[in-house]
């Protein structure tokens, strides 16, 4: 099966032609110009990169000598990662740390950053959306240049039309929505879409025609993938991406077969999290990435903290782009208790909505789960049978499982946006 993926034609419309060997020499010097650009206009680099010679960036293998960009040094930008004046920054992005106290991150980007932005949009859209398409689109919309402001233009220059309604207030009011606009393709938040298809199927008030739905901007678990495409009866597509990458990063295609990476803009790797050493195909690892074109703050290997791997051999749709399994977990997870397991647990059932998680340290661990259900009353044994079947709760055999304290509430609407739910107490 060849599923002719849009993204083919941005890769070759980018490099003038899109063979692999051709890709890995564009980037080699992409990579290059980038070192030379970032140690030459920004006092964080000049000394990060201190004795590095750009000409050794001659192989892929060579890009390991390149020291890492992490969090906290965007954190602390003392001194700054930007290469260019405030004067043209078009767009600046504050990232609250997960905490309680510590600074900010703080990410600049210029016009023609977020252009390229916009142009990856627009291809990766064309895989599920097509011209003369209604698009309602559920992330934050309001403020220029964000992901709702970029996703709108990208789909106008596809000749489709997007009506830029914002993350979800009311089901209902969202659901009559799509159904008064005819709306062909969504795109929006994994939980928020999940909870309209609950909420329709509960209310006989599911939408008809809905083709495609587009999730970003948080994990979507398998299960939640599964309730939407058998709800909707649509077709279910996936978006990888953090703002450090400048929003876009990789989509599946039509063969839902990994995130098409964004491999143009972007030079992604997977490292050992301990050592530090570029991996293999097929390996799961840290996944790092450099950018390629960004002048006003580029980042060079800077460590997302986002655990998964490359996928081996090519896909089905015949693209060139390398392709990253879906990003189950953090760097730092527990691998018996993890954000995943708990989606992947509690999502496979109908009642949950959303849930909220904090887990506290001590001996055994605590786990505090806030559950939203569609019906509290009836499925609050569900979901508690569920958790313990989880084996990190296997603490009545003596196994040194975690404790479990769970609250359940009854939700008419959808959850509001947040990136986070799994807090460490």
């Amino acid at each position: 099966m060849n599923t002719a993926n849009p993204l083919q034609h941005w890769l070759s419309a980018k490099l003038g032609a899109a063979g692999e060997r051709e890709l890995a020499r564009y980037q080699l010097q992409r990579l290059r110009e980038t070192v030379i650009w970032a140690r030459g206009h920004s006092p964080f680099y000049r000394r990060h990169l201190t004795g590095f010679d750009a000409a050794r960036l001659d192989t892929m293998n060579a890009v390991g000598e390149l020291p890492f960009t992490c969090a906290a040094d965007l954190r602390r930008n003392d001194p700054p990662l930007l290469c260019l004046s405030q004067s043209e920054i078009c767009r600046v992005v504050t990232l609250e740390t997960s905490g309680t106290s510590g600074p900010p991150k703080r990410l600049y980007f210029t016009r023609d950053d977020q252009e390229s932005t916009i142009d990856f949009f627009h291809h990766g859209m064309a895989v599920l959306a097509h011209p003369g398409d209604t698009v309602l689109i559920l992330f934050p919309c309001r403020r220029p240049g964000g992901i709702g402001d970029l996703l709108a233009s990208a789909l106008r220059r596809l000749g489709a039309r997007p009506i830029a309604a914002g993350p979800v207030a009311d089901a209902a009011q969202t659901l009559a929505l799509i159904a008064r606009e005819q709306v062909d393709v969504i795109a929006g938040i994994p939980r928020q879409l999940r909870a309209l298809a609950r909420h329709g199927a509960v209310h006989g008030t599911s939408p008809v025609g809905v083709r495609a739905v587009l999730l970003s901007a948080d994990q979507a678990a398998p299960a939640l993938v599964e309730d939407l495409r058998h709800t909707w009866r649509c077709e279910v597509f996936e978006h990888y991406g953090m703002t450090e990458m400048g929003l876009g990063g990789g989509v599946d295609c039509r063969a839902h077969a990994g995130y098409h990476l964004r491999e143009a803009d972007l030079l992604f790797e997977v490292v050992d999290p301990d050592t530090g050493q570029r991996l293999a195909d097929g390996q799961y690892g840290e996944v790092v990435f450099s950018t390629l074109n960004r002048r006003g703050m580029p980042l060079i290997r800077y460590r997302s903290g986002d655990i998964s791997r490359f996928i081996p051999g090519p896909c089905e749709c015949g693209s060139a782009l390398r392709r990253l399994e879906r990003v189950r977990d953090r760097l730092g997870a527990s691998p018996r208790l993890s954000l995943s397991v708990l989606d992947d647990a509690l999502f496979a059932l109908d009642e949950v909505v959303d849930f909220d998680a904090t887990l506290h340290d001590g001996s055994p661990p605590r786990l505090e789960l806030a559950v939203q259900l569609s019906d509290a009353a009836a499925g609050l044994d569900r979901v508690r049978a569920a958790l313990i079947a989880i084996p990190a709760f296997d603490d009545a055999r003596g196994n040194g499982g975690f404790c479990l304290e769970l609250t359940a509430t009854a939700v008419a609407t959808a959850p509001t946006p947040a990136k986070r739910r799994m807090r460490i107490a």
